[in-house]
């Protein structure tokens, strides 16, 4: 009797934050996996392209099995997307940029490999969202991340003011972003919004050569006004 074959694994690749040294974020045994998967789930096939060929990727992309998950995939599409695991392959889940499954698709996807007892293997790298935290000087213990916040400046505002009160009430630091175009827009936002004592954190462009953190209260930001433009951004609303 042939002997029964063994699972593959489903592991969770992070992808670097923008143009950086991919040696000076990620631990070798990162590239060592991913060179040997040949079933990835992506979100947008071209910078998975662009990600594997960083790494020398050695295969051909024709014989690679690119599975697509975004905002517009139908989730009854993803039922076959760990079926290699069952004969043996290795499938990875690779994110756009940071961490998978954190502000990124793919959760369900984890969910599914639980509930088929496949092993669910995190690889180690940066999270804007955590990298943020730990260098805002704010409380670590009790935080919440909200994603994206509203847009429109009614709501956006109101939505500040709810958060502000949790931070004051629960000493509870408060992360968010926003899509980077939008980024100045949000900024004015939380300066018009916020109590002139409350800390905000920005950190902009994290892990790249153009690097900026820095924290200070609401109305030492109101002296100063960096440039968010179009660069990936973490907001944190705290209090010292």
């Amino acid at each position: 009797m042939d002997k029964m074959k063994k699972k593959g694994s489903l592991y969770l690749i992070p992808a670097d934050l923008g143009s950086a040294n991919f040696n000076a974020i990620f631990p070798p045994f990162n590239k060592e996996v991913i060179l040997s998967i040949k079933n990835f789930i992506v979100e947008d096939l071209r910078s998975a392209r662009r990600f594997l060929k960083k790494l020398s990727y050695p295969g051909n992309f024709d014989d690679v099995n690119f599975m697509i998950l975004n905002e517009h995939t139908d989730i009854a599409e993803t039922k076959d997307y760990l079926d290699a695991i069952n004969n043996g392959s290795d499938v990875g889940i690779l994110s756009e940029a940071g961490m998978p499954c954190i502000a990124d698709p793919g959760n369900v996807i984890v969910q599914s490999a639980h509930r088929r007892n496949i092993k669910v293997i995190s690889l180690i790298g940066p999270s804007s969202i955590f990298l943020a935290l730990a260098a805002s000087g704010f409380n670590g213990q009790n935080f919440s991340f909200l994603g994206y916040i509203p847009i429109k400046p009614n709501e956006r505002s109101s939505f500040l003011k709810d958060i502000e009160k949790r931070v004051w009430k629960n000493n509870q630091t408060q992360i968010f972003i926003e899509a980077p175009y939008r980024n100045m827009k949000l900024y004015e936002s939380i300066l018009n919004s916020c109590d002139p004592e409350t800390m905000l954190c920005i950190a902009c462009d994290l892990t790249l050569d153009s690097e900026y953190i820095a924290t200070k209260s609401i109305k030492d930001w109101k002296r100063t006004k960096p440039d968010l433009h179009k660069k990936p951004t973490v907001f944190l609303l705290s209090k010292y």
